[in-house]
């Protein structure tokens, strides 16, 4: 008999490019966890995974109150350049924002993967938010008809300064849509980036190019979870470690490109209860380093890049190196070499361990900490120690080198070991003042997505004046948090955690930007 008011079940899900995890919890407790390899068609392999995970736990589905899930799938695919839309480009900023057109920069594999279409338009405002060129709705319909007989599967509308005036790219999409009709995928850019058009413009074209991938992707998830008849609301992760609805993941896929990252970090800090640390996160394939600071993963300062193209988009500050439990072990003139290319998906066929005859990290890191449960050891024995060791400084090595690259201060720091590929390193590390390597390490990921929370956000300008100043900021507050509530956050348990003024010393005297961010736990009800 379950105890009145325990804590609703939860189902936490990460897939990755070589493993996809799953967790069931109940509050803070981890009643079940597995890892098995991710599969082609993506909502199979989760389908899978969460059907066998339910029978180990002895769960029915219905006893579910939500699932929430992370995945890289569609990062790798905006990086491997695959399954991208056609996408179509309406710069609205003439006669003015023309000196450098859309897309100058990109890959040209990039440019050609997404038959990038650009078109430049009359309107755009001013610093000040004054319009200098209105909208030529006879323009924006030619626009249109070509876009109509290219084909483009979806449409990007930037102007200058979109956060002071999104109306602009909002009435051109008007114009537009009732020429395209609403089976082309739309982004503005306002609702994308920052200040900054060209980034900004940058990334509304990645979000519109990830569009209908992201489309099948959760259509194919919520398919597979109603064969399961599992009927708990999906949740997915995105880049800030907080939740939002599939519809909005569709929407935005931007959004969730850095949610396996983000999860490893959010379930490190509840695996350990560390707020401040650095985590390595070691994968199949890569290995992710990130930093905790009071228990949120670390924002990124400025722009970034996302696959060689800059963005204006906030997202955790993570380093990626390209070493994982199936990276490559290449012995020249006798001595170990790591390699640029991982077994990935085959890690399990082909690793030496387990009776492949690709020697690997995983395997130096069986024979040289004696691991159990592992293959069989037994398959490493002609391998020279002098060698094991070697193999294990470089691997150790480009590691402690990387964690050194995220450092902030010389102040040492804890250092979480999580994934599964977590096993190649020892519990010292140079620089590091402790090595944390938790019980269920190997699913932080998915326990990270389990435990997410729900976010709302303010950003925009406010009037502000000496005298009014608390009165905004409490204003904006107030706002951020009905936001979250909004969202699905419990009341009770909504907080703000980032606030920002930005003065628009440009803008008419007392302008001022407020960003304010504010996460809740998820209102789920309780098992009675």
């Amino acid at each position: 008999m379950v105890r009145k008011d325990t804590p609703a079940l939860r189902i936490g899900i990460d897939v990755g490019g070589t493993n996809t995890d799953a967790v069931l919890m109940r509050g803070r407790e981890v009643l079940c966890a597995l890892k098995r390899p991710t599969t082609a068609a993506v909502g199979d392999g989760v389908a899978a995974a969460v059907d066998e995970l339910l029978r180990e736990a002895a769960v029915e589905p219905a006893a579910v109150a939500a699932v929430m899930l992370g995945t890289t799938q569609l990062l790798n695919a905006f990086l491997e350049r695959r399954h991208l839309a056609r996408v179509a480009v309406v710069r609205l900023a003439l006669p003015r924002g023309d000196g450098v057109p859309p897309l100058l920069g990109w890959p040209a594999e990039l440019c050609e993967a997404i038959d990038g279409q650009v078109f430049l338009a009359d309107g755009g405002a001013l610093f000040n938010g004054r319009t200098y060129s209105a909208l030529d709705v006879r323009q924006l319909e030619r626009i249109g008809a070509s876009i109509r007989q290219r084909g483009a599967e979806a449409l990007v509308l930037p102007t200058t300064f979109a956060p002071l005036r999104p109306d602009i790219e909002q009435e051109a999409a008007a114009v537009l849509r009732k020429v395209l009709g609403d089976a082309v995928h739309l982004t503005l850019s306002s609702d994308v980036g920052g200040i900054g058009l060209l980034e900004r413009e940058n990334a509304a074209i990645v979000n519109a190019s990830l569009q209908p991938l992201a489309q099948r992707v959760v259509g194919d998830l919520m398919r597979a979870f109603r064969r399961l008849q599992l009927n708990a609301p999906l949740f997915i992760s995105q880049n800030d470690g907080t939740l939002i609805t599939p519809s909005m993941a569709t929407r935005f896929p931007i959004l969730t490109c850095a949610a396996g990252p983000t999860n490893s970090l959010r379930g490190a800090a509840f695996l350990t209860g560390v707020e401040d640390a650095l985590v390595l996160d070691i994968g199949g394939t890569t290995s992710d380093i990130g930093a905790l600071v009071q228990g949120f993963p670390r924002q990124t300062a400025g722009p970034l890049e996302l696959g060689g193209v800059r963005c204006n988009l906030r997202m955790p500050d993570t380093l990626s190196v390209a070493l994982g439990g199936g990276t490559l072990v290449r012995l020249e003139g006798g001595r170990p070499v790591l390699g640029s290319e991982s077994l990935g998906l085959r890690l399990r066929q082909r690793a030496r361990v387990f009776g492949g005859d690709a020697l690997c990290a995983t395997d130096i890191a069986v024979a040289a900490h004696g691991l159990q449960g592992i293959g069989d050891p037994r398959r490493l024995a002609d391998l020279e120690p002098a060698q094991v060791e070697q193999a294990m400084a470089a691997i150790r090595g480009t590691l402690e080198h990387a964690l050194e690259r995220m450092r902030t201060s010389s102040a040492p720091l804890p250092v979480v070991l999580v994934g599964g590929g977590s096993i190649l390193l020892p519990m010292h590390l140079q620089g590091a003042a402790q090595v944390l390597r938790p019980a269920r390490a190997e699913v932080a990921n998915a326990i990270g997505a389990a435990i997410a929370q729900v976010s709302g956000r303010v950003d925009r300008l406010f009037q502000m004046h000496p005298g009014n100043r608390e009165s905004v900021l409490r204003q904006a507050r107030q706002e951020a948090i009905d936001a979250a509530v909004q969202a699905g956050a419990e009341p009770a348990s909504v907080g703000v955690v980032e606030l920002n003024e930005l003065p628009m010393t440009h803008l008419r005297a007392g302008a001022t930007r407020v960003q304010v961010r504010a996460v809740g736990d998820l209102a789920l009800a309780a098992t009675h």
